[in-house]
């Protein structure tokens, strides 16, 4: 029996754009929108506080999507639950890859729109 996997990816961040839509014939939708995360140390020969912060893709679908559109904008905080998604394609002969975060579950944590929504797709 093989063993068991997990893809599981939890981030607390800020969103670093407006949401970003594209819908389908069928009804559906897709929002795309990039939220940072930082991490602050000092650094110990200097005393310099240095800040590092990462950029994570996030995708939401649907009904959930809608709703980020509606009610999140650039800067909100938010948390997310979902599960990473590699792709690749190529560009200009070049091959460029991805990682996306497939969100499962949100909450809304600030927001400048006041919408107090806990939501899950």
């Amino acid at each position: 029996m093989a063993a068991g996997t997990i893809n599981k990816v939890i981030l607390i961040g800020n969103l670093g754009d407006e949401v970003k839509m594209h819908y389908f014939d069928d009804k559906n939708s897709v929002g795309r929108f990039p939220i940072a995360t930082s991490e602050s140390y000092t650094n110990k020969t200097t005393g310099e506080k240095v800040t590092n912060t990462d950029w994570h893709n996030i995708v939401v679908k649907n009904k959930l999507a809608e709703i980020c559109e509606k009610y999140l904008s650039k800067g909100d905080k938010v948390y997310i639950e979902g599960k990473l998604k590699n792709k690749q394609w190529e560009q200009d002969g070049v091959k460029r890859y991805a990682t996306e975060v497939h969100v499962t579950e949100m909450t809304m944590l600030s927001t400048k729109k006041n919408a107090d929504t806990n939501t899950a797709s």
